[in-house]
Order: structure tokens, then sequence, then C-alpha cells
């Protein structure tokens, strides 16, 4: 072959290739370009429906295996109207199942083109399946149903998902990801006879989706919800929140508020009741802050637990505004620290609080994490309200001291007593079971002795102070009552939130437990030792329970509690107390035991000077009303 014929079928082939690749050219034009609304129109008539389906959600359970939230099988329906040749379909349907409305939502239907549900997440058996995938023109899905077998109990932590299985709010949000694992993805087309054909993706969700094990105990959950409705009601209140937290691992072993929902029924709650407000919802914590302002001057050495301060007979004057004690009947003189943190002066944290003066004051508030999140695994939560400045005025930092002026959420101050009941260790908060505590990070943000100085004085709180409705017969209890001023949506000071915070000392596991009740009705009581204490003390006593403390007492020999006992004191109590409706002899007591006696008696003291009561006016065996006040006053005690 010469090269003249070689170059001429070279030519020729050249050609060929050509005009192929033009026609190729042409025809994607053609179908891309010309036909592509008319073949995308056909594509949608073959196919008619497309969706991902999380077969099987993974379940949440309480620290105990007990399940919170599982999933039932249930199906869903729908159709094509348009692809119906059956007009007595619905009819068919009905008879399948009678329990449902089926024709008349099957009339609706008929008057749609497109894809059109029939019935959503039904219950179903075996026999009733079998004869819907005889009818043509009705489609059924196996879907996997989020139930929550516990109904309210721990709904707000729980949360809920929506109707494509969806986590919407709390753990079902938070952890949406983990729990719902890989879709399977199902179609459903035409094939070239117009027969339905359903395609299922084959990978394998359910070993991808994760179980979910919290910290919650739900034995525990059911008595502080139990607890913290009946104080709610007690009082007719807007809300309540209680919480506990162990102290060393930093789990939640129970968080609730009241009112809460039924995540099976969302349709009958309200959206206020569905959040939980115990990590959301920032309030002024009143008196429980002055612990952390106690605490703050211990560590910087500004004062001893024996420090004395006088108490202005309860006004004092802060730039144009004047200071009152909670009690306004209560005018107090010279009370030292320890007694400033068990009778709950505002005045005296005040006088703390300008030795201590506010950088130092925020350096502690800052290192028990007020005013920042604490990490926890829920949504939503509040960093709570706290200034950045610098430095403030003398009314706030008297506010601040005290607990008003910072807001701060239910979370926060659990935490932050935690860390005193730790000594001085912060653990942050968790929602999710600790396997191994040993791993449990903990940073140190207060000195080991002060964080015992503290735990001493709030259990003098509960044994003669402010607190004594959170006594538990046996254990020492530490803790510290708050009746804080609530602030409204414009500003204003409207009710209170009586709150009780505390924990028990000497016990094996550490545990803190919170309860406060938002806005009591008027004429109801709104003091935290009567309104939140109780719901302290039936949590806290059932946990000593659980927890087996009790089997604990008689073998421990250091076991300091005497004072849980009943027991008889001699205090010539003859000679104090002359009968009813008479003044009692108070000379020769000190300060503490001429009020503890008053209080018993229900008698208003005033206090002047220092040591043990030299005078009383009215004298001994003179007869008193309830508006009488009994003046004392104190001298040094003499010796012969």
């Amino acid at each position: 072959m010469n090269e003249s014929n070689l170059k001429n079928r070279l030519k020729i082939v050249y050609v060929v290739f050509a005009f192929a690749f033009v026609a190729i050219l042409v025809k994607a034009f053609r179908i891309q370009v010309v036909d592509r609304g008319h073949l995308l129109s056909q594509s949608k008539k073959q196919f008619f429906r497309e969706r991902k389906v999380f077969p099987r959600r993974g379940h949440i359970y309480d620290r105990n295996g007990n399940p919170l939230a599982i999933n039932i099988r249930t199906y869903s329906l729908f159709t094509i109207p348009k692809n119906i040749r059956d007009k007595n379909v619905f009819k068919k349907l009905t008879q399948i199942m009678p329990e449902a409305e089926i024709e008349n939502i099957g009339s609706k239907a008929m008057k749609r083109n497109r894809f059109t549900w029939i019935a959503r997440k039904i219950n179903l058996t075996e026999e009733q399946v079998h004869a819907i995938k005889k009818l043509k023109g009705v489609y059924i899905e196996e879907i996997p149903k989020r139930i929550y077998p516990n109904h309210e109990l721990a709904a707000q932590t729980l949360g809920f998902v929506g109707l494509d299985n969806n986590g919407l709010a709390g753990i079902e949000h938070r952890f949406d990801d983990e729990l719902r694992g890989e879709p399977q993805i199902i179609k459903y087309f035409k094939d070239n006879k117009g027969r339905p054909v359903r395609y299922v993706s084959q990978n394998i969700p359910t070993e991808r989706s994760k179980d979910i094990y919290l910290s919650i105990d739900k034995e525990v959950q059911a008595v502080a919800e139990k607890a913290i409705k009946e104080a709610v009601e007690k009082v007719e209140a807007k809300r309540g929140g209680v919480g506990v937290m162990d102290a060393e691992t930093g789990e939640i072993i129970a968080v609730a508020n009241y009112p809460t929902f039924d995540p099976n029924d969302l349709d009958g709650s309200r959206s206020i009741d569905r959040k939980l407000s115990f990590i959301s919802d920032p309030f002024e914590p009143g008196s429980t802050m002055k612990v952390i302002t106690v605490a703050s001057a211990l560590e910087n050495n500004v004062v001893r637990p024996d420090t004395n301060y006088y108490c202005e007979q309860g006004r004092l004057k802060v730039e144009d505004h004047i200071i009152k004690e909670a009690e306004s009947r209560k005018k107090f003189e010279w009370l030292s620290v320890e007694e400033i943190l068990m009778h709950s002066s505002n005045i005296g944290t005040t006088k703390i609080a300008f030795d201590l003066t506010f950088p130092k004051l925020k350096s502690t508030l800052t290192k028990f994490r007020i005013g920042e999140k604490t990490g926890i695994e829920l949504p939503a939560e509040s960093r709570g309200i706290f200034t950045d400045d610098k430095n403030v005025s003398p009314l706030s930092l008297s506010n601040i001291s005290f607990g008003q002026g910072v807001a701060t959420t239910g979370i926060q101050m659990l935490a932050a007593f935690a860390a005193i009941s730790n000594g001085g260790k912060y653990v942050k908060p968790t929602i999710l079971k600790v396997d191994e505590s040993n791993k449990t990070e903990a940073e140190q943000i207060i000195p080991e002795k002060v964080a015992k100085s503290l735990t001493d004085m709030m259990i003098k709180t509960v044994e003669d102070g402010t607190a004594r409705n959170g006594k538990i017969p046996y254990f020492k209890i530490a803790a510290k009552t708050s009746t804080a001023q609530r602030a409204d949506n414009m500003g204003r000071y409207t009710g209170y939130i009586p709150g009780f915070l505390g924990f028990p000392v000497g016990v094996k596991k550490k545990f803190v437990v919170y309860a406060y009740v938002d806005k009591p009705a008027k004429g109801k009581s709104y003091y935290g030792n009567s309104v939140a204490g109780p719901v302290f003390k039936k949590v806290t006593e059932y946990l000593l329970y659980k927890n087996k403390e009790f089997e604990g007492l008689a073998e421990n020999d250091l076991f300091e509690n005497d004072m849980a006992f009943d027991s008889v004191k001699r205090v010539h109590s003859a000679k104090r107390y002359t009968g009813r409706g008479l003044v009692p002899n108070f000379v020769g007591l000190d300060k503490k035991s001429a009020m503890k006696l008053a209080r018993k008696l229900d008698i208003d003291l005033t206090h002047s000077g220092v040591g043990v009561v030299d005078e009383q006016l009215p004298e001994p065996g003179s007869a008193y009303t309830k508006n009488t006040i009994i003046k004392l006053r104190y001298a040094p005690p003499t010796y012969e």
C-alpha cells in the first residue's frame, strides 16, 4: 500500500469519527436543552417518591439501664390520587381499618394530583398490613415511632422528636446525629408497564445509630419531680425547679422543672413547659450568693469566721438607697461572719464586700463560673447575667454580694455549691453517665480549708439559722436559703423566688441538692426555708437511704453528729422560763443562747454591748404581748 492510499484512508476514518462526534453533540444538545423539559416531565411521572428513613433511632437510658426513650413499630400510608384506578379503594381501606376515618380522608385526597398522606405513624396488626399491601394505589411504609414510656419523667431533659424522628429539643436534639445514625433511602418509581416499584438502599443504619446513657437516676428523678410539684402547687407558684448533682463526678442525678409535659402528647402541652428552665432561665440567686461572697473574703484573708461586723440595727445607707434585712423585724447589731451567714444578714454581707472590694469578689465569682456556661450537654444553656466591668459602684457591689444585680441559672449555683462540698474542687456538670470517675477533671478553685470553713458555717445555718427545715435525723446538713426578689420582664421586682441549696456532710457519696420555687401566690409563704426547704429534705433524705449511708453510722467512730439525735440537755430551763405569757430570764446568757431561747418562744429582741446579758427590760416575769420587744444589755462576765 502506497503512501497516497494510506492518507486517503486516514481522511475517511477522520471524517467518519467527526460526523459521529457531531451527531453525539447534536443528540446531547437536544436531550439537555431542546427536550429537557419534556424528559424531566417523563422522569417525574416514572419516579414519584423518595424519602430518608431512620429505621432504628438509638434508645435513651438512665444510668441504671432503665429505658427513657424507645421506638415502637408503626406504619404510614400514602397515595398518588391520579394513579388510583379503583375508586372504591378507600372504602376497602376503611373496612380494613374501621377505627380510622379513612373514607373522609380519601374524598379529600381524590381532589389532589400529587403525593398525599393518608395516615402517619399508626399502629396496625400483621393482618391489616398484609391486606393493605394488596390494595393498588395505596402504599405502606414501616416507620419507627418514638415513645417515652415514663411520660412526664425527665421530659424536659429528654426533649422530643418530630414526625420524621428528627430531634427537636433536649437530649434528642443535642445528640440527634448520634441517635439517628445513617438513613435508608426509599424510592418509588414506575417500571415500563406503569407498575410501582420500591427501592431501598442496602446500608445497615441500625449498626451505626448510638444508644445514650444519661447520668439521671430514674428513681431519684421521680422523687424530685414529685417533691417540686407538691411545693409549687402548695403555694400556687408560677413554676419551680430542682436539681441533684454528684459533687465528685459532676453527674446530674436528677433535674426538672414543674409544670412539665408529656412528650408523647405534644399537642396537649405549652411550649413554656417543654424547656428545662433550670439551665436556660437565669434569675437573681438571692442569699445563696452570700456563701460565695464569704468564700472570697476568707480566701483573700479579709475575714475569719469569728470576725465581727456591726449590722446597723437593720438599716444601712449606701449612696441614696437604704439597705435592709430580708426580714424588716430583724435589727441585728454585732454579728460574726458565721452569724451573718447563719442569719442571712444583707447588711453584714455588704460590709464584708466593702472590705473585700469588687475586683477580688469578681475574681472568685469567675472561678465559680458565674457569668459563664457550665458546658453541660444540653441545648439552650444560658450564661446568666454578670457585669464585665472591672469595678462597680458601692450600691452595685452591695447588691451583688447578697445576690441581686446578678442572674444565675440553677445549674450554675448547683455546680458552685458542689465545689464547696468537694473540698473546693470544681467539676463540670454532665448529663451523661460517667463510667470511669477517676478520669473526671477537677479544678481547685478555692483552698480546701476555705471550703471546710464554709461547710461548718452552713451546718450552723441549718442547726441554728435560717435553714432549719433542712435538718435530717442522724446527719449533718450544710445548706443556705434564699428569698430572692423576682425581676419581671419590665425590670421591676414582683414577687419572690425562695430557694434552698445544700448537701449532707460526712457521707460516702457526695451530692448537692438545689430547689427553688418561682413566684408563690400573694398571701402564700415565700421564704426559702418554708417553701423550698421541704423539697430539699425529701430529695436528700431519699438519696441518703438509697445510697445506704445509714449503714455506716454505727460503724463510724468518728461520725460527729450528736446534735442529730434526740437528747435532753439541762440549761437551767426552770430558771429561764417562768410561764406562758411572761418574760423569761435572759440574764447570764450569751447572745447565741439568748437568741435561741427567743426563737423558741417567738420573742423579738434588741441587743447592745458585748459579753453576756447583764440587764434586760422588761424584767423577768413581766407580762408580754406579741408586740413586746425585749431589750438586752450585754457586759463582759465577772468571776469571783
